[in-house]
């Protein structure tokens, strides 16, 4: 069965951007060790980069080796959309879950208007590869019954505010760690699994 897989930065508090929306407060180090950073998660994660920057990295031939599917809420797609990219993932199924979105700007993109438990459910019962959860918190809080993996990058910074990883209520939900590895640049990238 299909897993749904949350894949996402955060900072040491929690936070996967700030209280507008910014991500670009993130460190990476030197050059050096943001590039081996990066070339050691797209190696790893290919399809969790925009279409329209698969080719610089050279990944435009590179198949899709663990996502074939992404779910994004509102917040998580309109970044993409303010810079003219309204199909952010064409080389994935994309559905954003918004219940002001309205129409799709994109044949390649499903508007999902509510109900994301329900379509997640329907999801995993196709065949395919896994299911990425891109964001954001609101969407990652409502669907956490239905997380089964977490891939954490945590960043070497305390934003202090902004959006959570999850927003939702008080919900203990345990995960055990799989795997775990630091890299240079100080970012720990930890792979958790669902436990009952």
């Amino acid at each position: 069965m299909r897993k749904l897989v949350y894949y996402v930065a955060v900072t040491l508090d929690g936070r996967i951007a700030g209280p507008r929306g910014e991500f670009d407060f993130y460190p990476m180090g030197t050059p050096e060790q943001a590039a081996a950073y990066s070339a050691a998660m797209n190696e790893r994660y290919p399809e969790t980069i925009p279409t329209a920057a698969r080719a610089a990295l050279g990944l435009t031939d590179t198949p899709n080796r663990r996502f074939d599917t992404v779910l994004m809420g509102r917040g998580a797609y309109q970044p993409g959309l303010d810079e003219g990219m309204p199909s952010p993932y064409a080389h994935l199924k994309q559905y954003v879950i918004s219940r002001s979105l309205g129409r799709a700007p994109s044949p390649d993109v499903t508007v999902v208007p509510g109900h994301p438990l329900r379509l997640v459910r329907d999801l995993k019962g196709q065949d395919g590869l896994d299911i990425w959860l891109c964001g954001g918190g609101k969407l990652a809080g409502t669907l956490l019954p239905e997380i089964d993996r977490l891939v954490i990058k945590s960043y070497p910074v305390v934003a202090g505010s902004g959006i959570p990883a999850f927003d939702t209520a008080f919900t203990p939900t345990h995960f055990a760690p799989e795997d775990r590895r630091t890299f240079d640049n100080g970012v720990t990238v930890t792979t958790y699994r669902s436990t009952p």
